[in-house]
């Protein structure tokens, strides 16, 4: 999926594969470049083991993010089911406070 200029998502394929690894994600990447899209500016993804090296090769220019959901997941993996919904809480107070920090540094030029 992506966002246009227009600020429209536009689905751009669905893509079935025995496994996802960073070979197959390449081979959607190079897809893509072959459907000439010219460039990706920022594509999150779940941390698969070199996914940031696919992106970097099929398009250097892209800044890789961590999906914050699946960060998310795996730091309350070791958190105690106790302490999970204020530990939660706390941390998204801390991702709120990081992506305004970003966008006023990124957006405010």
């Amino acid at each position: 999926m992506e966002v246009n200029q227009d600020g429209l998502k536009e689905v751009l394929g669905i893509y079935i594969g025995k496994n996802e690894s960073s070979k197959y994600w390449l081979g959607i990447l190079n897809e893509l470049k072959n459907r000439e899209v010219k460039d990706i500016l920022v594509l999150c993804a779940d941390g698969l083991t070199g996914m940031k090296e696919a992106v970097a090769t099929a398009y250097p220019k892209t800044e890789y993010q961590r999906c914050i959901v699946h960060q998310v997941r795996n730091t309350l993996k070791y958190v105690s089911y106790k302490h999970r919904k204020e530990f939660a809480t706390d941390l998204k107070t801390i991702y709120k406070l990081l992506m305004r920090k970003w966008h006023m540094t990124t957006y405010q030029k």
